[in-house]
């Protein structure tokens, strides 16, 4: 909220992140693995006193050389641009913690190049040792800028105690710090054993061809098998919300983990195959879906550290949106507009609703939300909902959604947002609905406030197909037992009575068909001859509504001179939402 924004609505700055990010990265982690490749290269062509291999590590070096100083150092340089533009709040907060650790980076950075330079140009043109030594002093200066690096980048994920007292050596040793090195070195050799079996594919010799194809499918075989007990060791001391979302709460992650999971069987696949049982085989296409097996993999590992962090960009300190975590409290009481440094409007009016409406889409959304393109549109993500139920769901979305970031604004505020992507944005009527008389909204109302955010209606028809009123009502009870990662639903008793009846009614025709008793008349009926209110009140006060309701189907059993309840289920459960509701509605 201290910094303006480069809005691109049809595109989005993560989409622009994530392109540059993913193969920076891919030639990033190349250029650490390679060199220890290329230093292992030349050792085997000076121990087997072999021209040909020798030709084929100059020849690698050169390709080595193109990519990683070229492309590596330009995506490297894009990728800083991006982030200022983007996110330019989260990179704020790192440079002024870390900077000295960037620049330490920076130092080794350059000693990499000179180093680099230095081994391809000399290659033949001094003696044996001297080169390969020189080659280790890549090797080593590279590795030193992914293990500075990484205890930056992973602060993001994983701050530990950082996060309180903001001390540079904890955030830098944080808790992911280590299996995470470790994990990016094995990914780095990996790379670089695929990236050398492309660049066998394309040699003459055969000889040098299968000899060089079967020690790069070593290579990679033995990074891989490495990477996955490292890769799990990473993923256990994921904070517990990060872990969730990895372990399947994320759809997004889950979908790029299976892209991932398959990656790393076709490299392993054709590591085995046409690596080192049949080095023959390697023709250039199967080199080629190994490195695209390679970058699949890199693709997922990257898109899943990321997702992971939501709804942070910094985690447990600044959201996704650039607003820090402990101002929300502030902002939702005084509002967003007058607080933020980039908005044109700073006072909300029934005239400017729309225009600060998008101000506030652009400065709490668009970090995750494009309008109509192709990732994340918050036109199809809010298409099922009113404007009332949009307003609704806004106030509490991060409840609802753990992965998304509070709104930080007034009520007033989130209806103004709610009538810009309702109204605006996806043409609906922008009207205040009156709460119903007994302080309730209607079943498709509260449907909307509290499941159109996940559920299409024809996705709750199928699932409650078959389904009674009944066991409709009862999993409304216990939604986050039924599925991980959905929330509880906070509604009182008698909204979930409604909403069951909404549910219901997909499947049975028109929920004013439907006959649902009314809990006090069923009291009236069944139990006020013998029981006063206050009296039940008072039995039940330490009950759930779980409890009470399990009582009425025995109460000859509580009591010998108590008659069983010979009231239907629904009359049942309706006696049961009333007496809960007499001792404030326990859940």
């Amino acid at each position: 909220m201290n910094y303006p924004v480069w809005y691109l609505p049809s595109i989005g700055g993560g989409f622009l992140i994530a392109l540059i990010a993913v193969t920076h990265v891919f030639v990033s982690h190349f250029a650490v693995g390679g060199g220890l490749y290329l230093v292992f290269s030349e050792k085997k062509g000076l121990r087997e006193n072999n021209p040909g291999i020798l030709a084929f590590t100059k020849r690698h070096a050169k390709f080595f050389l193109l990519l990683t100083m070229v492309y590596g150092s330009i995506t490297g340089v894009g990728i800083w641009f991006i982030v200022a533009l983007v996110n330019p709040g989260g990179i704020s907060l790192l440079i002024h913690n870390f900077v000295f650790g960037w620049a330490t980076e920076w130092v080794f950075f350059l000693l990499e190049i000179a180093a680099a330079f230095v081994y391809f140009y000399t290659f033949g043109k001094m003696d044996d040792k001297t080169h390969v030594t020189i080659g280790w002093i890549y090797f080593i200066s590279a590795w030193i800028s992914l293990f500075l690096i990484t205890g930056i980048v992973d602060v993001m994920l994983t701050p530990g105690a950082w996060a309180v007292h903001r001390n540079f050596w904890a955030g830098f040793f944080n808790p992911s710090f280590v299996p995470s090195v470790f994990f990016r070195t094995f990914i780095a050799t990996m790379l670089a054993g695929a990236y050398g079996y492309l660049t066998a594919s394309f040699t003459e010799d055969t000889a040098v061809k299968e000899s060089m194809t079967r020690f790069s499918g070593k290579w990679t075989l033995v990074s891989l098998i490495l990477a996955i007990p490292s890769g799990l060791w990473y993923v256990a001391v994921l904070p517990a919300h990060a872990h969730r979302l990895v372990a399947g709460q994320s759809p997004t992650i889950a979908t790029a983990l299976h892209w991932g999971f398959w990656a790393v069987a076709g490299l392993m696949a054709i590591t085995l195959i046409a690596g080192i049982a049949k080095p023959s085989w390697n023709l250039k296409p199967v080199a080629m879906a190994a490195f695209v097996c390679a970058f699949l993999i890199v693709g997922s590992f990257e898109w899943t550290r990321e997702a992971s962090r939501r709804p942070f960009v910094i985690n447990k300190v600044m959201y996704s949106n650039q607003i820090l975590k402990r101002d929300v409290p502030a902002l939702r009481e005084k509002g967003f507009l007058n607080s933020a440094r980039w908005v044109q409007i700073r006072k909300l009016t029934a005239e400017n609703r729309m225009a600060a409406g998008k101000e506030l889409f652009i400065n709490q959304c668009y970090a995750c939300h494009t309008i109509g393109g192709f990732n994340n549109s918050i036109i199809a993500r809010a298409k099922s909902m009113s404007y009332t139920a949009l307003a609704a769901y806004i106030e509490k979305i991060h409840k609802m959604r753990y992965f998304m970031p509070p709104f930080a604004g007034t009520p007033d505020e989130a209806k103004a947002l709610a009538a810009f992507v309702a109204g605006k944005l996806n043409g609906k009527e922008i009207k205040e609905q009156r709460p119903a008389p007994d302080g309730t909204g209607s079943g498709k109302s509260l449907y909307e406030e509290n499941c159109s955010g996940c559920h299409e209606l024809s996705d709750l028809k199928e699932k409650t197909a078959g389904w009674e009123q009944i066991k409709i009502r009862a999993a409304l009870d216990k939604l986050n037992k039924l599925a991980e990662g959905m929330p509880p639903y906070e509604g009182t008793p008698a909204e979930k009575d409604r909403l069951s009846v909404f549910l219901y009614s997909l499947n049975h025709g028109s929920p004013a068909e439907i006959s649902v008793p009314d809990g006090k008349t069923v009291y009236e009926t069944h139990c006020s001859p013998c029981h006063e209110v206050s009296g039940l009140a008072e039995k039940t006060a330490d009950w759930d509504r779980a409890k009470i309701r399990a009582a009425l189907d025995k109460l000859n059993e509580l009591e010998d001179a108590m008659p069983p309840m010979k009231g239907t289920v629904q009359e049942k459960e309706a006696l049961a939402s009333y007496l809960n509701s007499l001792k404030g509605g326990r859940k």
